[in-house]
């Protein structure tokens, strides 16, 4: 692990975290639970079917005592949380292999540990990029290898968003997969319950806007990535998804009306999330077997 010299290189200089493996099983109950939050008609899996790809999220989470979490809701201290002051956590994209779907009902093992650690220099200041990799096994076969890149500043910047919001305007989009999501704060308190998120970004109005200088509540960047997934499964059912590849640009609010859309090819697929001001919040390329 290589850290280069900077004013955040001396605090995690020393910085090396253990490999951690962690069991849990794929449990149908939160499965049917996300999937009446996206108001499907049913639960999109059962015991022994195959998870949809990231719907691992709704697994292996973490509860910290409510006295070890920060003014801000997250964790103070964590296996992989980089020691560093006024720490403030950006989830900024990631990557997925798959060998084999998961399977809901079955024990599984997870294998982290730390990838790439890197310091750069942003437009508002100095950032720590963290890649989390991550091994998901069942039956002893490596099934889902993920990294997770994760971007930590020291204190907070003065973001650049805008001072309020049109929540009656939509975006445009002429590709062929479509769809429209205009989240509510109870659809965000509903994925941070059952992602164990207790960012006060994603429910506290007057602290996101107050604390933290958002114009309204934040969407969760993994609710934008799940949305862009559910065009491959909902448009392309009987592809089985190899990688998922996904970026998030920049934040969405709540009572924005969004838009994920897709454009399908013979191997894969192109996916964003798109509201009137901005055409690329999250983005996605999928490749199917």
């Amino acid at each position: 692990m290589q850290i280069a010299r900077s004013g955040i290189g001396p605090y995690v200089k020393s910085w090396s975290p253990g490999t951690v493996i962690e069991d849990d099983v794929l449990s149908a109950g939160p499965i049917a639970a996300l999937s009446a939050v996206l108001d499907l008609p049913e639960p999109v899996a059962g015991p022994g079917d195959p998870l949809p790809q990231l719907w691992h999220w709704l697994h292996f989470l973490q509860w910290p005592a409510q006295r070890d979490l920060g003014d801000d809701g997250h964790p103070r201290h964590g296996h992989f949380l980089p020691p560093i002051p006024q720490r403030q956590r950006m989830f900024a994209g990631g990557r997925c292999e798959v060998a084999e779907p998961l399977r809901v009902g079955e024990s599984t093992q997870r294998i982290s540990s730390i990838g790439a650690v890197t310091t750069k220099q942003g437009s508002t200041g100095e950032l720590l990029f963290v890649t989390i990799r991550s091994e998901y096994l069942q039956r002893g076969r490596t099934c889902v290898v993920e990294e997770q890149d994760i971007v930590y500043r020291s204190g907070r910047s003065a973001g650049r968003h805008p001072t309020a919001l049109d929540t009656s305007a939509a975006p445009d989009s002429d590709e062929p997969w479509q769809l429209p999501l205009q989240p509510d704060p109870a659809l965000l308190f509903r994925f941070s319950a059952l992602t164990a998120n207790a960012h006060r970004i994603h429910y506290d109005a007057p602290y996101a806007q107050g604390e933290e200088g958002y114009p309204g509540l934040v969407v969760h960047g993994p609710l934008l990535v799940l949305t862009m997934l559910e065009l491959a499964r909902r448009n392309a059912p009987n592809r089985l998804v190899r990688s998922v590849a996904y970026r998030l640009r920049r934040p969405a609010f709540v009572g924005e009306q969004l838009l994920a859309s897709g454009t399908p090819s013979e191997g894969g697929t192109t996916l964003r999330i798109a509201t009137h001001r901005e055409q690329r919040h999250a983005t996605a390329e999928v490749t199917f077997t």
